[in-house]
């Protein structure tokens, strides 16, 4: 009845706050059956309601609500006598958990089950946890924080592409083709094996290893098809296609941990052997796997980096670009020093300062000849003669964000002598410069970018001055990377040099050198100016669109006009239009596959330099690229 009797009053007073102003309340007639004592009757006004039951702070025992404030109830003291104390903290171990072996702990209690084909579970192949020694009494290790890591790569390539192809001097593929260039059209296919095992003790979930030994090798197959003889091979009698393979060492190198400096793991360690560097964020001085020792470390909670290398550049296999073990080492050798500190000049942006020295001694009277029969040293251009050279590059890099901008610059000067200047025989001064910046926005799951490259190039090659910019080694992440067409395809200088190329293979650089696996930096070019904008779009975890158009100048096309005996050359090179889509249907980078579809429009300097009787002015270019790892 009381809960009857709560419900109408809340309904009365509904009623009554529904009714206009004036209006009286009419109320329904009890039963009959009804008695005085249960007629109901009009609701008390609001001021006059009775107040609610007090809520209890404590339902649960031990428990209160949050706002609360009552005093708690007494501590429980319990005694049991007899009971053995708990040891103190300090008798345990501080540098290892009470468990016989945690890593395994999981396979214990039946949840995960090892499969060595498996790389997406716990597998001891892959490193997630420590080697058994006494299932390997052979391995040379003690303890139980020796980790096995193997993988293995499948890196599959197929390109066909358009670019000006010069017709050999001697023969051609097809009677009576009597023009500088012939068709256009090629073919790459390429396969990578690369596999890789290393050894390493000490948990490097958080912090650098103790020990590591790393192997890794790269088998490459390749077969590719031109329309024009001497252009594969510099016999005319071997055709017009080729099939090679190749067996390169990519990493063999001891790392050796020498100490600790914070209890946050700050370290100092050194690397010797065969060993991946990159001088910068993004690749645009030297970004290779060559032979060297490197002493590197961190301060300051990871906030300081350090690098100090000294690199012997290695032989370079002609088709593949894979490193020749089985050839002496080049009279090449590079040094580097560089630091990097987090939040240094604004927060959130990372500044790194480069030094690289790099010191030539290729200038004796041998002739470097490829694989395929054409001489790459020195390049044949100018007086062919061999030279050497000494430079030095002083750098800025910087990465990170700006605000809501994500920004990455690199700034480069190269002072330096080359002791041979090909054009006039005598010693001459190196100063060169090279600027980049990229500046990108992201917009939920887009990214937009703004592009822009400056290389210097040489404006009077007979004033014992070179200053056309050229890197050691460079392998750009930047304006498209390898989907773009100009960083992708190389173009023969055909007219102006035998054997030269105006740029180079997966390089930004107009640098005039036989290839920048075997050649030598050249820094008589005509120099880049780059402008770009691009657009990544992820639609989904697992697929993502990219898009990218980029404009390029020559900056300075005087050395063009005299290797060619030309009087004036226009700086346009034309438009670069790619555009890309990557899928990786795991949403990891185990699968992979890729396809991008890149032209070059040519501007009007590119169809002075390479205008043929079928008046192209477009080439093009296609890559299919399937990357499956272990």
């Amino acid at each position: 009845m009381a809960s009857a009797l709560t419900l109408l009053s809340a309904l009365a007073l509904s009623v009554q706050a529904d009714q206009p102003p004036g209006v009286p309340v009419v109320w329904p007639a009890a039963d009959a059956g009804q008695t005085a004592e249960s007629s109901p009757s009009p609701p008390l006004p609001a001021t006059e309601q009775p107040e609610p039951p007090p809520v209890d702070s404590e339902i649960i025992d031990g428990r209160r609500r949050p706002d609360n404030t009552d005093e708690l109830p007494e501590r429980i003291d319990q005694t049991n006598i007899g009971a053995v104390r708990a040891p103190p903290p300090e008798a345990f171990p501080t540098d290892q958990v009470p468990i016989p072996d945690r890593w395994r702990l999981i396979e214990s209690l039946g949840l995960v089950k090892e499969r060595f084909l498996d790389p997406y579970h716990q597998n001891t192949y892959k490193g997630d946890r420590p080697i058994d020694p006494a299932k390997v009494p052979w391995l040379p290790i003690k303890g139980d924080d020796w980790f096995f890591v193997a993988n293995v790569i499948s890196d599959s390539v197929y390109e066909p592409r358009t670019f000006p192809i010069p017709v050999g001097v001697q023969t051609t593929a097809r009677p009576n083709s009597l023009d500088v260039f012939g068709r256009p059209f090629s073919q790459v296919f390429s396969q990578t094996f690369i596999t890789g095992l290393a050894l390493i003790k000490g948990s490097t979930a958080y912090k650098p290893p103790d020990v590591e030994y790393r192997l890794t090798l790269a088998t490459n197959i390749n077969y590719v098809t031109v329309p024009e003889r001497r252009v594969l091979f510099v016999e005319p009698s071997k055709g017009t296609d080729r099939l090679d393979h190749f067996v390169g060492v990519q990493e063999l190198f001891f790392d050796y941990h020498f100490r600790n400096v914070s209890d946050r793991y700050d370290f100092d360690s050194i690397r010797i052997g065969i060993q991946p560097f990159q001088a910068d964020f993004r690749g645009f001085l030297f970004n290779d796997q060559q032979l060297g020792v490197r002493l590197f470390g961190t301060r300051d909670n990871n906030r300081f980096q350090y690098n100090f290398a000294a690199f012997w550049r290695l032989e370079k296999d002609t088709n593949s670009g894979l490193n020749s073990v089985v050839e002496i080492p080049r009279d090449d050798w590079l040094f580097v020093a560089n630091v990097y500190r987090q939040d240094f000049l604004i927060p959130a942006l990372t500044s790194q300062v480069t030094v690289a020295y790099n010191m030539n001694r290729e200038g004796g009277d041998d002739i470097k000849i490829d694989d395929n029969g054409f001489p790459i040293r020195p390049a044949l251009l100018g007086n062919l003669r061999p030279r050497e050279y000494d430079v030095v590059y002083l750098g800025y890099n910087a990465d990170g964000r700006v605000g809501r901008i994500n920004m990455t610059a690199s700034l480069y000067g190269a002072f330096g002598e080359d002791r041979n200047s090909f054009f006039t025989g005598r010693s001459a001064a190196i100063r060169a410069f090279f600027g980049a910046a990229e500046l990108s926005y992201d917009r939920d799951w887009a990214r937009f970018r703004l592009s822009g490259a400056y290389a210097s190039g040489d404006g009077d090659p007979y004033d014992d001055t070179e200053t056309g910019f050229d890197a050691i080694f460079e392998n750009p992440v930047f304006a498209g990377a390898d989907t773009s067409y100009w960083i992708r395809q190389t173009i023969p200088f055909a007219g102006g040099g035998r054997q030269v190329f105006l740029n180079g293979r997966n390089g930004l650089l107009n640098s005039l050198r036989s290839s920048k696996e075997q050649g030598q930096s050249n820094f008589n070019n005509p120099g880049l100016i780059l402008a770009g904008v691009g657009a990544d779009f992820d639609l989904t975890p697992e697929f993502r669109l990219s898009a990218n158009a980029n404009h390029l100048w020559f900056e300075d096309t005087t050395t063009l006009q005299v290797l060619r005996s030309e009087g004036s050359i226009p700086k346009d090179i034309g438009f670069d239009l790619s555009a890309a889509a990557i899928w990786r249907p795991k949403a990891n980078q185990n699968i992979v596959f890729r396809l991008s579809a890149a032209a070059l429009v040519a501007g009007d300097g590119f169809r002075d330099l390479f205008t043929t009787t079928r008046d192209t002015d477009a080439y093009v270019s296609v890559l299919a690229n399937v990357i499956l790892t272990y």
